[in-house]
């Protein structure tokens, strides 16, 4: 009894002792952990860093310092890191081969964070959809369209494609053509179809307007108006020009294309 009785009090001391230790780093780690990493928030905020990245950054900062604490904690008990790091390692090739595909995501979400081709308010197009960015997670970006749809892009893919944004300039081309007919004349067309341009205040200066014969066939010409605007008048001076141009050509005879097709008979021979 004497020699068990010292020996539970020789394994208390011992080991009571490091698990004490174990105890005060654990405590003192999770208080280091929680004010460093508010701290680093209110970093990120001060130095303007996008919405979008900061939680993911906190969260990437959060497990790496929670890791590390587990790992000092295991090593105070005693533990042998080796074989710790050795099960540890294996574990996560496991994870890693069974998520490819949302590890794959996951880097395309770290790309598209940091190298930011679009913003959430932007409107793309990729991968045959196009819409206004919602919103940027790790694996997805979400998108809204303009009848109201949502559609989940995985970032995988979406960081290695082509991205169309039409958010990131100030000023687009607007391009209209007018289809006519071959008898009208082209310099009353062009007359036309430029007093609509100089009475609308939207239509920039710079660049130029540009009023050019683009198709010439049997019984039509094609006349491609090319004009600039300000981004948000894209569309509204785009569907306006076109109207109006409508009612100018009707105004002043412009006549539109009509297709004819010959029919040619042969008497039967009888």
């Amino acid at each position: 009894m004497d020699s068990i009785r010292e020996m539970v009090i020789n394994f208390a001391v011992l080991y009571g002792l490091k698990l004490l230790v174990a105890i005060i780093i654990l405590v003192v780690g999770t208080w280091i952990i929680k004010r460093l990493t508010r701290i680093i928030h209110n970093l990120m905020v001060r130095k303007g860093i996008d919405e979008s990245l900061r939680p993911f950054l906190g969260s990437i900062l959060n497990i790496t310092l929670w890791v590390l604490l587990l790992v000092l904690v295991i090593a105070q008990l005693g533990v042998e890191m080796t074989s710790f790091i050795a099960v540890l390692g294996s574990a996560g090739l496991a994870i890693g081969l069974a998520l490819q595909g949302s590890l794959s995501n996951f880097a395309g979400g770290v790309l598209i964070l940091t190298i930011k081709p679009f913003r959430v308010g932007d409107y793309i197009e990729a991968q045959g959809q196009g819409g206004t960015v919602h919103l940027i997670n790790i694996f997805n970006t979400v998108l809204k369209t303009a009848d109201n749809k949502t559609i989940y892009l995985p970032n995988g893919p979406l960081a290695s494609t082509v991205v169309v944004n039409y958010s990131v300039e100030s000023t687009r081309r607007v391009e209209l053509l007018f289809t006519v007919s071959v008898n009208n004349d082209i310099g009353k067309v062009r007359q036309l179809i430029q007093e609509l341009i100089n009475k609308d205040e939207r239509v920039l200066q710079e660049p130029a307007p540009a009023i050019v014969v683009t198709n010439f066939a049997e019984h039509a010409i094609t006349i491609s108006t090319r004009i600039w605007c300000n981004r948000p008048d894209y569309w509204a001076l785009l569907w306006d020009m076109n109207e109006r141009a409508k009612a100018a050509f009707e105004q002043n005879g412009i006549a539109l294309p009509v297709p004819k097709r010959e029919v040619l008979s042969q008497p039967s021979s009888k």
